[in-house]
């Protein structure tokens, strides 16, 4: 599908416009690339992005092709609703560069594919829940913190005691995360909360800084 209208996916300012047709200039054939934009993940509960030049004619027709002031933008299918009403514009904090900005969020489900949704419907406002937030806070994450760790409570099942955590900073990746959780987060979480039996990473280490993590 192609549009040269205002009904974008994506809108692109004037000042991020100039700065794509500049960088266009650079590149070898320039007239048959397109600026590709899409999602490739999550991070910190929001999608993560990726925008790169290629050919136009790689557009399948489930794709979103749209022209905008002789900029030709491509939005792949899977990334369509995840970047409608989106908006990339020059941003001149820390050297200035190109941002995108989203109104669009990951649902939980998204956001926490390793959590059954029915868990994730509960929240954390039960007894339990509580009490492994306190522990996480005063416990775990000063000790870790010290490498740029933290670990977070994303849900707790009630019915079977287990609790659901998030590595992130330095945890998120490290090869040694898979000891931190096994004998420090959950040794901790289970002394101090005697009736949990198991806690479950949640982790996206493929994406942290140290993505050579294997489960």
């Amino acid at each position: 599908m192609t549009s040269v209208g205002s009904n974008y996916i994506i809108t692109l300012t004037p000042e991020s416009l100039s700065i794509v047709s500049e960088a266009l200039l650079n590149e070898a054939q320039s007239e048959t690339l397109a600026l590709w934009i899409e999602v490739t993940g999550i991070a910190a509960g929001a999608y993560t992005y990726d925008l790169y030049f290629s050919d136009a004619a790689d557009a399948t027709a489930d794709d979103v092709v749209t022209v905008q002031d002789g900029v030709t933008v491509v939005v792949p299918m899977e990334s369509v609703e995840r970047l409608r009403d989106a908006r990339l514009e020059f941003s001149s904090e820390e050297g200035g560069g190109l941002v995108l900005v989203n109104p669009n969020a990951p649902s939980p489900a998204e956001a926490n594919p390793g959590v059954p949704a029915e868990v994730l419907a509960k929240g954390l406002t039960s007894v339990m829940a509580k009490k492994a937030i306190v522990v996480l806070e005063s416990m775990i994450n000063p000790s870790i913190a010290s490498h740029g760790g933290r670990a977070d409570l994303v849900a707790l099942d009630d019915d079977k005691n287990v609790a659901f955590v998030r590595l992130s900073g330095g945890c998120q990746g490290c090869a040694m995360s898979r000891m931190t959780l096994s004998q420090g987060i959950e040794k901790t979480l289970r002394e101090e909360i005697p009736e949990l039996v198991g806690v479950v990473d949640v982790t996206d280490h493929a994406s942290g800084e140290n993505p050579f993590y294997e489960k």
